[in-house]
């Protein structure tokens, strides 16, 4: 296996930024600037990422000089016994995504999870942003093991506010080399828009049909045993498929 700090300083490079811990209150100001480009109407206590990093759950940074451009928020958890990092935020400046700040980020936290012996990191996400499904599907490897509708009720920031707030529940194993898995065998095609948050802004009852359409096709697919192991980001399309087929 790869050095997982070598692989991330490798992404990080790729995207044009530097990775350092942010583990003191003042980060927290430097956080929420991001916090606030992303989501608006949220952001952390300055003493929550103190205490974190104090419990052993140090927030990363992706730098560009001084400027902080995207962070990554997670800490240590037990869930059906086992543990994991459950991973809480992960957010770049708007003028840098796609430009695999995100990926690099995961990966530095995928390195502090391995120094820690911890094998595994957990997260949520909204189904129907096709960018964060090739991200976490698609470049990461990591599969939809879990899926809730309204998961965190109703959300008053930016982004969520008027939203139903779906949410897929992803497993992501860190021995494994991130990237794609390729699928063998039957799967379930589940498409998605390209760009649902547009599409929510110019046709607000289209958008909510593709998020019901979408969570009764996810909830069969689960019924059957299947999990999401992959995303075609050509066609917008999950893969799902019993948890053998895909590798």
């Amino acid at each position: 296996m790869t050095d997982a700090w070598e692989l991330a300083r490798a992404a990080a490079r790729g995207a044009g930024v530097e990775l350092r811990p942010l583990p003191g209150v003042d980060d927290a100001d430097l956080i929420n600037r991001v916090v606030q480009a992303t989501w608006g109407g949220q952001r952390v206590d300055r003493e929550v990422i103190r205490a974190l990093a104090a419990s052993g759950n140090v927030c990363w940074g992706a730098f560009d000089g001084s400027e902080l451009i995207g962070f990554v928020l997670g800490w240590a958890g037990v869930a059906g016994g086992v543990l994991h990092v459950h991973s809480h935020m992960l957010a770049a400046l708007p003028d840098r995504r796609h430009r695999g700040v995100g990926y690099a980020l995961k990966l530095a936290q995928r390195a502090q999870a391995l120094e820690q012996n911890i094998q595994v990191v957990r997260w949520t996400f909204d189904p129907l942003l096709a960018r964060n499904a090739w991200l976490n599907l698609g470049k990461l490897g990591a599969v939809v093991d879990g899926f809730v509708r309204d998961y965190y009720g109703a959300m008053t920031d930016d982004l969520n506010a008027g939203e139903r707030s779906d949410r897929f529940l992803v497993r992501w194993d860190l021995p494994r080399e991130p990237g794609p898995r390729s699928v063998s065998g039957p799967r379930t095609e589940i498409r998605i828009p390209v760009d649902h948050q547009e599409l929510r802004t110019h046709d607000p009852d289209e958008a909510r049909r593709w998020r019901d359409e979408v969570a009764i096709a996810v909830e069969e697919a689960m019924t059957r045993g299947e999990i999401g192991v992959a995303f075609d980001r050509e066609r917008s399309c999950y893969l799902f498929a019993k948890e053998g087929a895909a590798r």
